[in-house]
């Protein structure tokens, strides 16, 4: 294109006819004349109206604001431009399980059933989770409604922003049911009913959103399974879990390759500090560490190799031996390791810079008898600690025997059943003492165990205490973050549980306390945790834990 003519003297203008001869507009490209048309950005429509037509797609619109000399690359999102994004219809029970449930769906839109506030509004009063729970979500939807500007209803049918009470990663928006959607369901399904009201909305959402995916959100099987039954998409509600599946939980072991020292041994530095050897090893093998992480390398004909990761810096690992309490002079309060996931345990246990150590296995396996060893042996012996606190979920297996009773301690006596077990275990190992030196041995160590209800922890710190946690796996997420958070300087905390007998109602394996405690703190420094997986109790109790 020629450039205009250049002025002859100083500070003086190009002229404007040479502008106007020289500077003619560019032609458009083909693609653009095809989507010649005026197309202005609407606002957000409501999910209760159809959708306005969209007279050009959103390449077109870029290509028509500026010439594009070459593609580039589109960058990765969750929804493709210009791909309407979903409408989640939530049930009742989904608020009352996580309050926070609103800000889980990234770019995706919510909408709120009228009998759903109906449902929320009848759950509020009480002093149980699900009472505090409701009474949340009540709270963040008056934050999002206080959002609006002229506080009408044209303006809540256009959906709330999420992002507005500082949720920054919920983009979509918030729609509330504000008219009534006529519909009809099957005449089997009675029109009363709260769950049959929700199918309803859902139902006349999808007919007025035909291109638009619209999901039904529910901890309900039976809702789930209704609305399949009508054609309407559900789903469970996932967010709560940690793991879809339990096989995926972090073991807290891993074997070593048969071939590690032929890789490793060239670059490998060694050396020997307190009775413990270190190795600083460097290779493919390091990305795959996790500090606390124990490992082990059985091979026949040579010594076998038990380690722990100690620290992790860039591409480099360190390593150090373990103790072995598999031998009956380093035996602790009496008990030695009977397999190599308790000799694991064991130096878990009895480190002192380990402050959270976690457990799982089956029954048998040794949980609560190594851990309630390793606390009198540090309470007791090394006075590393002042005193045990044992606590546990009352969750009865079958049918609940009443009340209870007596002083706090008294009325977690039944459910310390096995407590008591593990402390008549350990007091018989003293046989030289005689009947008078097993009663003097076991009311001391019954003098430095307290038992603890777990209704009367919010608010207690705990003081240099060996505290645990058993059956763990009963907990629900904020219930392990409450137990957790009352450690104080030089507390341990011990969690012990079997993720295959959960007797808490809505928990499964996946959004269980245990898992999500397990989950979030491996890999941390002063953190560690053991799946045992060989049981120890009996073959009666071991053959009982494969077949049943």
């Amino acid at each position: 294109m020629p450039l205009p003519k250049a002025p002859s003297k100083k500070a003086d203008r190009v002229q404007a006819p040479a502008l106007a001869q020289d500077l003619k507009p560019m032609k458009k490209p083909a693609a653009v004349k095809k989507a010649a048309g005026s197309v202005s950005r609407a606002a957000p429509a409501s999910p209760l109206t159809a959708p306005p037509p969209v007279a050009a797609s959103a390449p077109a619109l870029a290509e028509r604001a500026t010439p594009v000399l070459a593609p580039k690359p589109r960058t990765k999102t969750r929804t493709q431009p210009g791909e309407p994004t979903k409408l989640f219809v939530l049930d009742t029970n989904v608020l009352m399980h996580d309050p926070m449930s609103l800000f889980r769906f990234d770019e995706h839109d919510v909408f709120l059933p009228m009998i759903t506030l109906e449902e929320l509004d009848g759950h509020k009063k009480g002093m149980s989770e699900v009472a505090r729970n409701v009474r949340q979500v009540s709270r963040e939807l008056d934050v999002l409604a206080g959002a609006m500007a002229t506080q009408s209803l044209l303006e809540m049918s256009k959906g709330l922003p999420l992002d507005h009470s500082g949720h920054k990663e919920a983009t979509g928006r918030l729609f509330f049911q504000t008219e009534a959607l006529p519909t009809t369901l099957p005449a089997g399904l009675p029109q009363g009913k709260a769950d049959n009201q929700i199918l309803a909305v859902v139902q006349a959402l999808k007919e007025r959103n035909p291109g638009r995916e619209v999901v039904l959100v529910s901890k309900d099987i039976n809702m789930r399974i209704k609305a399949r039954a009508l054609g309407l998409p559900a789903e469970d509600y996932r967010n709560d879990k940690a793991l879809e599946d339990s096989d995926l939980l972090y073991t807290g072991v891993q074997q070593l390759p048969a071939d590690f020292w032929e890789r490793h041994g060239k670059t490998m530095e060694s050396w020997t500090t307190n009775g413990h050897t270190y190795y600083r090893i460097s290779g493919p093998l390091v990305p795959s560490l996790l500090v606390n992480e124990m490992l082990y390398l059985e091979a026949p004909g040579e010594a076998p190799l038990h380690a722990r990761v100690t620290e992790i810096t860039g591409k480099t690992a360190v390593l150090r031996t373990l103790k072995d309490y598999g031998n009956s002079k380093n035996a602790v309060w009496g008990i030695a390791a009977r397999n190599r996931e308790q000799n694991f345990a064991l130096n878990l246990l009895m480190d002192p810079d380990v402050d959270l150590v976690t457990l799982t296995g089956t029954a048998g396996t040794g949980k609560t008898l190594l851990t309630l060893a390793a606390g009198l042996a540090q309470v007791l012996d090394e006075r590393r600690y002042s005193e045990i606190i044992v606590t546990r979920v009352t969750v009865p297996v079958g049918e609940d025997i009443g009340f209870l009773p007596g002083t706090e301690e008294e009325k977690m006596g039944p459910w310390m059943g096995a407590l008591d077990d593990n402390l008549e275990v350990l007091t018989k190992g003293d046989g030289g003492a005689g009947e008078w030196g097993r009663a003097a041995t076991q009311e001391l160590m019954r003098s430095k165990v307290r038992i603890k209800s777990l209704n009367f922890m919010r608010g207690r710190t705990f003081l240099n205490k060996f505290v645990i946690i058993d059956e763990a796996q009963n907990l629900t997420p904020k219930q392990m973050k409450t137990l957790l958070t009352r450690a104080g300087p030089g507390t341990k905390m011990v969690c012990l549980g079997n993720l295959a007998q959960i007797d808490t109602p809505y928990l499964t394996e996946g959004s269980s306390g245990l898992t999500f405690c397990v989950d979030r703190f491996k890999g941390w420094a002063h953190s560690g945790h053991i799946t045992l997986a060989r049981g120890e109790r009996s073959r009666l109790a071991d053959f009982a834990s494969e077949v049943l």
